[in-house]
């Protein structure tokens, strides 16, 4: 289960990486000193949790390299694992708030709760529902 749990973590990282590094540009940009006190609350908030869904995905990767060679590896995948779905967690509340700051500068509808819900719906459904329901519709008992 360890390689199979790697290689899930490897497109993790991925994405969450680079999602990461764009957001540590967007300080550094002209339009961030117009930005509102609501808006770079909420990039704030954002860069937090790109950080912490960052620490999280490559946890695995460092626990491995730690513990390999020490008899250990039932309860690293399980170690890892946690920290992985903690991690998926982290990058879509990411996700979320990065979608909310960019539509809220982007434009000023009322619209933007209403599409940020339906992009987090849809990330919850791909993400969870359809892996937990498929897990439970042909898992043998």
């Amino acid at each position: 289960m360890w390689v199979e749990l790697i290689q899930e973590v490897r497109v993790a990282q991925t994405g969450v990486q680079i999602l990461f590094g764009f957001l540590l540009t967007v300080a550094f940009q002209p339009k961030y000193e117009s930005l509102n006190d609501t808006n770079r609350t909420i990039y704030i908030v954002t860069v937090v949790l790109g950080a912490a869904a960052t620490g999280a995905l490559i946890g695995p990767v460092s626990l491995h390299r730690l513990v390999s060679g020490r008899r250990v590896k039932p309860q690293a995948v399980r170690w890892a694992s946690r920290l992985t779905f903690v991690g998926l967690v982290l990058l879509l509340a990411t996700m979320a708030a990065a979608l909310l700051l960019i539509l809220r500068v982007a434009t000023h509808g009322g619209l933007v709760p209403w599409l940020v819900a339906l992009v987090v719906a849809w990330y919850l459904l791909c993400w969870f529902v359809l892996p937990l329901w498929t897990r439970r519709r042909y898992t043998s008992r």
